[in-house]
């Protein structure tokens, strides 16, 4: 089973998006610019180092490069069977398992990013990677020290990060080496993330979390702050509030996606760190980092043995079965549902509840709602049965958007 995985902030790099820009999927970029109210294509492309390292500029620049990333993974035709991503991929991962939307998962970031660049300020502080400790010996270090320090991200195993403030992280870092840790290196950051001196950024952080809407995942994600999965969408506010302030358990999140059947773990986005955290901390799977346009054919020569090709195509419809047909969708944007469709025990919106809705009849011509600003008529008469994208999920050109019964005369 293939496993996405997405970095988060650090693995940013400057320049990152120029081997992108003459790839199709460079167009997330205006589309990100347009959600954010921001020249986006400036940050991946132009800003110096030492301001993309700012809190706010490395998390909104990770995240837009690895929708990017992902944009051009589906083009190939790939999908996973789980996905998880650490501390800010875990957003990339929501919006990849269709929980969210690409808008709000934009707004989101940036929220979180300038929240998170506030607390920083407010409480300043620093973390520190131990390397060759356990992870009962690197909490002992941090309680020893008695300051404000704590375990920020279990990594693999020998690999644990730490943060608080700079005289505490210090300490613990001492405390560490004698307690068996190789090296402490410091990490460049200007908090302590994933820590208490966190919490001035949950308020912030918890109004913009109340503004998005949560779907249920199509696909299974697994949380950085429990290493389960939660398919309710009514937990992800809580858990992505939780996460500011919660250590992130990535190699039990390792752990969790290879017990539900992961063998191939494809690390999406800047950087390639995910990938040797997943081989130290799982057995017998392969890896493969996709950051730049020429990985593609690294990943499509590991998964070859998955069918890629795509179905059948016909205009702007695709057929199933004799009674049945799919409405996909024209090009790559944003898409955007008739609001006046529904399907059996689902609302009028895909991803809404709605358990008295009664199924919509559909005549041939009809608007089944945008792809961007391109509107999207249905080819086929009949009766709805299902949404196939949500609404605000980027989908690409002949990604299905609506499934439809039809009558016998019109098969």
């Amino acid at each position: 089973m293939l496993v996405f995985t997405f970095p988060g902030q650090g693995s940013q790099r400057s320049a990152m998006g120029a081997p992108w820009v003459d790839h199709p999927s460079f167009e997330v970029v205006a589309e990100a610019s347009n959600a954010a109210d921001r020249d986006l294509s400036a940050l991946l492309l132009d800003v110096p180092m030492e301001e993309l390292t700012g809190t706010a500029n490395a998390q909104l620049a990770t995240f837009v490069q690895s929708l990017v990333v992902l944009d051009a993974v589906e083009r190939l035709g790939l999908s996973p069977g789980a996905c998880a991503g650490h501390s800010l991929g875990e957003y990339t991962a929501l919006v990849a398992s269709g929980a969210m939307s690409f808008e709000d998962g934009i707004q989101l970031v940036v929220a979180r990013g300038e929240a998170m660049a506030r607390a920083g300020e407010d409480a300043p502080g620093t973390m520190a990677a131990l390397l060759g400790i356990t992870d009962d010996d690197a909490e002992a270090a941090c309680q020893r020290a008695e300051g404000e320090v704590w375990v920020a991200n279990y990594n693999a195993p020998g690999q644990v990060v730490i943060a608080g403030t700079v005289e505490a992280v210090k300490t613990a870092g001492e405390l560490a080496k004698g307690l068996g840790a190789k090296r402490v290196m410091p990490i460049p950051v200007s908090g302590a993330f994933h820590t208490p001196l966190m919490a001035a950024a949950r308020s912030a952080l918890r109004k913009a979390l109340g503004d998005a809407v949560f779907r249920s995942p199509e696909i299974p994600v697994v949380a950085n702050v429990d290493a389960r999965i939660h398919s309710d969408p009514a937990e992800w506010p809580g858990l992505l509030s939780a996460q500011l302030c919660s250590p992130v358990r990535w190699r039990q999140s390792l752990e969790t996606l290879a017990g539900l059947g992961g063998t191939t773990f494809v690390e999406l986005g800047p950087g390639g760190v995910l990938s040797g955290l997943a081989r130290r901390s799982v057995a017998d799977i392969d890896t493969v980092s996709v950051a730049e346009p020429d990985d593609l054919d690294r990943l499509m020569d590991l998964v070859a043995n998955i069918d890629t090709q795509p179905a059948e195509q016909h205009e702007i419809g695709e057929h199933l079965y004799m009674s049945e047909r799919v409405v996909v969708s024209p090009g790559g944007g944003i898409f955007f549902p008739e609001q006046t469709l529904s399907a059996p025990g689902v609302g009028l919106l895909p991803g809404t509840s709605g358990a008295g809705s009664a199924p919509s009849g559909i005549s041939v011509g009809d608007l089944i709602g945008r792809v961007g600003a391109v509107e999207v008529r249905t080819p086929f008469a009949g009766v709805v049965v299902r949404w196939q994208a949500t609404a605000g999920e980027r989908v690409q050109e002949g990604q299905p958007l609506l499934w439809l019964r039809v009558t016998a005369e019109d098969t």
